[in-house]
């Protein structure tokens, strides 16, 4: 049995798109739970579109989202160049062999041509597609043409005798094209360079590629691809083609409703697993409510039959509430070091070991890394203010107060205040006042933390100290 062989195949055109980035993860997932190969291919064969350090781009944002590639420009291999503008002369030869089989032609029609041909076919109400006059031109013609320097480029021809061409699909099923919808692709642009419809056949079949994974997006074209293996006698390789990432609305995932760029979300502090993770679950599930899984879980998991093909909603709270979790589990150590560059200075300028305590009691209330600079803020903050007014009517109520005089007094006698000692405070507060429950432990945490909800109490207490514990008490006390 053959070695499953996949490939990712984008285009230098800028950013890694989230969408791009699912299916670089389900090719990757499919090859390892395969014990497959998974090939990276650089698509640059439209020079117009391609942007300087896009590449590298690609490659570093692919990396740190730990996607591994046992064969690419980076990592090389046997089956190079990975990168299509390198391979110019290969695509060349098999364009002039379908010339040679009367399976594509010559086509002369210049861009006013097929501008005038598209108005009177949307005139007369007719699909806009080209009509193939060229088709039918004579060798002479076309060896007249050619000796004269115009211009052209290079048409697939169209199997019409065929009534329809079935794509059959790892997703979808079997989809059928109607052939009289179909237009003459073209192969070669008269510079001298493919068009991806070319390029990705050729490239496919000489590299071994037994599964194409990729966009829904690409389906329509997918036809003229069948047509092609057929031309060349190659053997078709397997279709999946992933459902559409969308909006909330429904809409197509697009900046013009938040972030698309893998790297975006790497700069607003969501972690690769974390993002790999929800990526993973947009168009495939497991059969259980299972939602949290490793990598390694992943490529354990993963099969192109549970692949949907409804649209799957890009929900980014889901994200960042996968991103919680995911932080939650990070070694204490390790978040220390992630959340580095997002400190303030006065976090650097303390002892790693405290600045590690306070990084632990915040974590749980961390979404996403630049998160850490606003929950420290009551660490470092030299005059801390409630803002909140019901949180201001509650620490002026008048047991409020009482317990704050009562923990004082308390306080004022020991040598030290510590999540040790700290319990037996606040029962000797408890004992003396008579208030307790929620009354006793919601005024206090709200003058200690600022907060109703937050933190540990004890463990903030044991950061604070005495000192700084009666300092923020006698701020509330009225």
């Amino acid at each position: 049995m053959s070695e499953n062989r996949v490939r990712f195949a984008p285009s230098p055109t800028g950013f890694l798109h989230v969408g791009g980035l699912r299916t670089a993860l389900f090719n990757y997932l499919f090859a390892c739970g395969t014990n497959g190969k998974t090939i990276l291919r650089i698509e640059d064969t439209d020079q117009n579109r391609k942007v300087e350090g896009a590449v590298e781009n690609l490659i570093e944002s692919l990396e740190w989202a730990k996607i591994a590639f046992d064969e690419g420009p980076h990592v090389g291999g046997d089956y190079g160049p990975y990168i299509q503008s390198e391979r110019l002369d290969i695509y060349k030869k098999y364009a002039n062999q379908l010339l040679e089989q009367n399976d594509a032609y010559h086509c002369f029609c210049t861009e006013e041509d097929l501008t005038r041909m598209r108005e009177e076919q949307m005139a007369n109400k007719q699909d806009a597609r080209y009509d193939g006059r060229c088709r039918h031109l004579s060798r002479e013609v076309v060896k007249q043409k050619l000796e004269a320097g115009i211009p052209s480029v290079i048409r697939m021809k169209i199997d019409h005798s065929l009534e329809e061409i079935v794509v059959k699909d790892e997703v979808r099923g079997d989809v059928a094209f109607k052939t009289s919808q179909i237009d003459d692709q073209v192969l070669m642009k008269s510079d001298g360079y493919p068009t991806y419809h070319l390029a990705n056949v050729v490239d496919d079949h000489l590299m071994k590629i037994t599964h194409v994974i990729r966009g829904e997006e690409w389906l329509p074209s997918t036809p003229k691809h069948v047509q092609l293996y057929h031309y060349f006698g190659w053997e078709i390789p397997r279709f999946a083609h992933l459902p559409l990432l969308l909006n909330a609305d429904r809409s197509k995932l697009s900046k013009r409703q938040g972030d698309v760029a893998t790297e975006d979300y790497r700069n607003k502090g969501f972690l690769p697993e974390a993002l790999i993770n929800f990526v993973a679950l947009l168009g495939w599930n497991t059969s259980d409510d299972q939602e949290i899984f490793s990598l390694d879980e992943l490529k354990e998991k993963f099969s192109l039959d549970r692949v949907g093909k409804a649209g799957a909603v890009f929900d980014i709270e889901k994200l960042k509430w996968m991103n919680q979790q995911y932080i939650k589990q990070i070694p204490i150590e390790e978040l220390a070091k992630l959340v580095q560059p997002y400190l303030p200075q006065q976090a650097l300028d303390i002892e790693p070991d405290r600045l590690t305590r306070i990084i632990q009691v915040v974590r749980d209330y961390i979404t996403t890394l630049p998160d850490i600079n606003s929950k420290l803020d009551l660490f470092f903050n030299d005059n801390p203010t409630i803002e909140d007014e019901d949180l201001l009517a509650k620490v002026k109520e008048e047991p409020s107060q009482q317990v704050y005089k009562c923990f004082i007094e308390k306080v004022g006698e020991l040598d030290e205040l510590s999540s040790e000692n700290f319990g037996q405070v606040m029962k000797a507060v408890q004992k003396e006042t008579g208030v307790k429950g929620k009354n006793l432990w919601i005024p206090m945490r709200i003058a200690i933390t600022l907060m109703e909800h937050g933190p540990d109490l004890s463990s903030v207490v044991d950061i604070f100290g005495k000192e700084k514990c009666l300092q923020m008490v006698r701020r509330v006390l009225g």
